[in-house]
């Protein structure tokens, strides 16, 4: 299904200074295949771990282990994208009052789409935010098709008018669990800079590049700041 929006595919294909939208994703089946071995391999070795962060969920928030959210990938098809949960049950209310109340922290979260001061995430869910882990679910949504292991950050509908005429850049590939954005200072840049390092991985993909966006992403996890 195609995104409803103010800003459809269909439009951002058919400009006249727009490259029409790819039938199949950048990087094509090598991409793919690689995709498939490397959330395959993980999901078996991390079972373990991810029972564990499960159940330590379960006891110090309770609710579901799991948090999904409709985002959009390739070609402007929706998705639920899957995470470990790390926030309150009432986020979404306390999100919209705090942005009603701090303007700040209202300003933050439309220019950046994060909060570096979230008031929704546990204590639990700090750690899991700042190592990574609450991510661990999307090598699920990779086997199924809808992400790649490296890619731009999946985004929600309300975000596709900021890519304006680069939007086609957004849908011509499958979102990934780590990309340019997640290693090059994530919530210290800004939502242009965002977008420019998106279309710079399109552009420019190769196999090298995703090699080297892999091992800049074990450095990052090692280093919480780069990571939260």
């Amino acid at each position: 299904m195609l995104v409803n929006s103010n800003f459809s595919v269909a439009a951002a294909a058919g400009s006249a200074d727009i490259e029409p939208l790819r039938t199949r994703p950048v990087g094509g089946t090598g991409k793919r295949v690689a995709d498939l071995m490397i959330a395959a391999t993980s999901l078996v070795m991390l079972i373990p771990l991810m029972l564990i962060i499960a159940a330590l969920i379960k006891l110090t928030m309770g609710g579901p282990v799991f948090y999904y959210q409709s985002r959009i990938g390739h070609n402007g098809k929706r998705f639920r994208c899957y995470k470990f949960r790390s926030m309150l049950a009432d986020a979404d209310k306390r999100l919209a009052d705090l942005v009603a109340r701090d303007p700040e922290a209202a300003a933050e979260w439309t220019e950046t789409r994060k909060l570096k001061n979230d008031p929704r995430v546990t204590r639990f869910g700090q750690i899991l935010r700042k190592s990574s882990l609450d991510e661990l679910p999307q090598f699920y949504n990779v086997l199924i098709g809808d992400m790649s292991c490296i890619g731009p950050r999946p985004i929600v509908s309300e975000e596709i008018a900021r890519y304006g005429r680069y939007a086609p850049d957004y849908f011509s590939v499958r979102p990934g669990i780590t990309g340019l954005w997640q290693v090059s200072g994530r919530s210290s840049l800004s939502y242009s800079r965002r977008i420019a390092l998106d279309r710079y991985y399109v552009r420019r993909w190769s196999p090298l590049l995703d090699a080297s966006i892999a091992l800049r992403t074990l450095k990052a996890v090692m280093s919480p700041d780069e990571t939260s």
